[in-house]
């Protein structure tokens, strides 16, 4: 009988050429400056693939070479014994009656272990065909990978481009940028006059040469807006040139901006409920304080809005003094690792998220995102709190908005309504949390 194995030496042949044709090192993959983020895809990680992938294979078809010895010599003691039984036959007198049950018996034996060598060779021949196919298998991911790395290493030759537009016009605010000519909105630099430095915002520009600066954007609720101090004056989320990102700008952004000049500016609180309806709030003279004052919050008057007044607080129905207890005008601002609110508790720290709170709030557009609007107060938690995109005297304080943006602009672009009412910061006594 002769080895059945010899017709996979070439191919086994083939295997190793082809899985010692290529290793990766970091030394040759694209490394990029760190100025420029990780935009740009390298080779790394399919180098380090590749070699432990090499390894592997190595290991697999070194166990194959073994099987293969084995088969070897189980087939050349096959063929001496085969050997060995013709001999014998041919040496012996056909009319030795005698001795023909002994050879008999012998010849029985040694077909017993032809047949059982033979079950060996086949067992090894399905073994060596289940792993030629694995590495047929392997030897096409390796081509495919090498045919990635060969196009991972073409793109990398050329310099990494942040396909984020930022537009050339810069001011101290949008509306200066407008002023400018600036008719796309997207992303600018802007400097306020007393910002030590530019810093980048979002600017709507309409039809109408208005420059809105966007401060906060809410949308699907990808970012949580449950941060603390620092976060909530330094900015969070990401901005994005069409405006499709969740972000909070900044309270000290915000306090540049709106204090920069003796030019009041407007407030603008644009929503959308979950039935795609929409509703706007405007308020004359908007600003925000200073860090030492907690960045407090004060305006004006409002100016007007389908939206209503939500804050100018609202009354609930659970106490007389809901209204005034759940006013914002005049609040400091609170985050839920610095209480600046009029409660006893930590109002921020309650709703899980940064706002002007009073004792606490009628309107809140940084609470918890509530997909599909209405939310209960088991929803809310052990404690309970209306703690959702809230703004009241819109949507009752169990519904949750599905979009909102606040916006500024100098109020003399505003286009002011009839039937303004003033409104002014109150200071009492407080011992109630009025929103619940």
């Amino acid at each position: 009988m002769q080895p059945k194995f010899n017709k996979w030496l070439p191919l086994l042949s083939f295997f190793f050429s082809t899985c010692t044709a290529y290793f990766a090192t970091r030394d040759n993959c694209c490394i990029l400056d760190a100025r420029f983020g990780s935009f740009c895809p390298t080779t790394c990680g399919v180098a380090d693939f590749m070699t432990k992938y090499h390894s592997e294979v190595d290991r697999d078809l070194q166990i194959l070479e073994q099987m293969l010895v084995d088969i070897s010599n189980s087939s050349t003691v096959t063929d001496n014994l085969i050997r060995h039984i013709r001999q014998g036959h041919v040496s012996q007198p056909a009319t030795q009656s005698n001795v023909i049950p002994g050879y008999t018996q012998k010849s029985r034996q040694i077909i017993d272990e032809i047949i059982r060598y033979e079950n060996v060779v086949v067992g090894h021949e399905n073994t060596i065909q289940q792993l030629t196919d694995i590495l047929i298998l392997n030897n096409n991911k390796i081509q495919l990978l090498k045919q990635k790395t060969a196009q991972l290493e073409a793109q990398c030759q050329q310099p990494c481009k942040d396909t984020v537009q930022i537009q050339e016009l810069t001011g101290k605010d949008c509306q200066d940028i407008a002023n400018k000519g600036a008719q796309q909105s997207g992303l600018y630099f802007i400097k306020p006059l007393k910002a030590k430095e530019q810093f980048l915002v979002y600017c709507e520009i309409d039809s109408l040469g208005n420059g809105w600066t966007v401060f906060q954007r809410r949308l699907d609720g990808s970012e949580d807006f449950n941060k603390n101090w620092i976060q909530y004056k330094e900015g969070f989320g990401h901005l994005s040139p069409n405006d499709n990102t969740e972000f909070w700008l900044g309270n000290e952004k915000i306090h540049l901006i709106t204090t920069q000049t003796t030019v009041p500016y407007a407030l603008r609180v644009e929503l959308e409920d979950w039935s795609n309806q929409k509703s706007y709030a405007d308020y004359a003279h908007f600003k925000v304080g200073n860090e030492a004052d907690k960045y407090r919050l004060t305006y004006a008057y409002f100016v007007g809005g389908e939206a209503g007044d939500a804050f100018d607080g609202f009354d609930f129905g659970d106490d007389p003094s809901d209204k005034f207890f759940t006013s914002h005008n005049g609040m400091q601002f609170s985050t839920p690792d610095n209480d600046n609110d009029k409660f006893e508790g930590n109002c921020a720290e309650q709703d899980g998220s940064g706002w002007w709170m009073n004792r606490c709030h009628a309107g809140h557009l940084n609470g918890k995102y509530y997909k599909g609007g209405l939310y209960t107060e088991k929803d809310a938690g052990p404690r309970g709190y209306d703690n959702g995109i809230v703004w009241s005297t819109w949507r009752r304080r169990w519904y949750s908005m599905k979009k909102t943006i606040m916006k500024i602009i100098p109020f003399s672009r505003l286009a002011v309504v009839t039937g303004q009412q003033t409104g002014g910061i109150k200071d009492v006594e407080l011992r109630n949390r009025g929103d619940i």
